[in-house]
């Protein structure tokens, strides 16, 4: 007992030294990638910084940029959110070859000036694909892409592949 009574407080102060060092502003998440991926739909977020940070990154990694369009409150988004858990191949597919982001489209905040630039969305979940330059390539309604009450896994993939940058 004497021993973890000695060790217990070196161990906190290190564990907060490596707490401080990390900088203001960014996360302190355990475990989290270093992506740039927007996975969650915020109202709060700045639509349109995500999406310069994803061409930066597209371009940096040689990958295209995919912006799901949809928010917490469309049912569609959350089974194609839990498809792509439930396939981890697909994420893999999808992460290899897209900057994924997630904009959000909800009362709260419809985030007009951004998706403005890519035309009219008139079904959710919407999927974009930009080129490294941020240039429109795909528009795309999911509905062609499900089957049932959920999504189709070849139809995924189809996409996945013929969307993803040459090479």
């Amino acid at each position: 007992m004497w021993a973890f009574k000695r060790i217990l407080p070196v161990f906190l102060i290190l564990l907060t030294i490596g707490y401080l060092l990390v900088p203001a502003g960014e996360s302190r998440t355990i475990g989290q990638s270093t992506d740039l991926a927007v996975t969650k739909y915020d109202p709060k977020r700045n639509a349109a910084q995500d999406v310069d940070e994803a061409i930066k990154e597209a371009q940096r990694t040689h990958r295209r940029v995919l912006l799901e369009v949809g928010g917490e409150w469309c049912s569609w988004c959350h089974t194609l959110d839990g498809f792509f858990d439930a396939h981890p191949d697909l994420i893999q597919l999808r992460d290899r070859n897209f900057v994924t982001v997630k904009i959000n489209f909800s009362e709260e905040n419809e985030n007009k000036d951004v998706l403005s630039r890519y035309g009219p969305i008139e079904s959710y979940p919407h999927l974009l694909v930009l080129d490294t330059d941020g240039k429109l390539l795909l528009s795309k309604e999911t509905g062609a892409l499900e089957s049932g009450k959920s999504y189709n896994l070849e139809k995924l993939i189809a996409f996945l592949k013929e969307w993803a940058p040459a090479g």
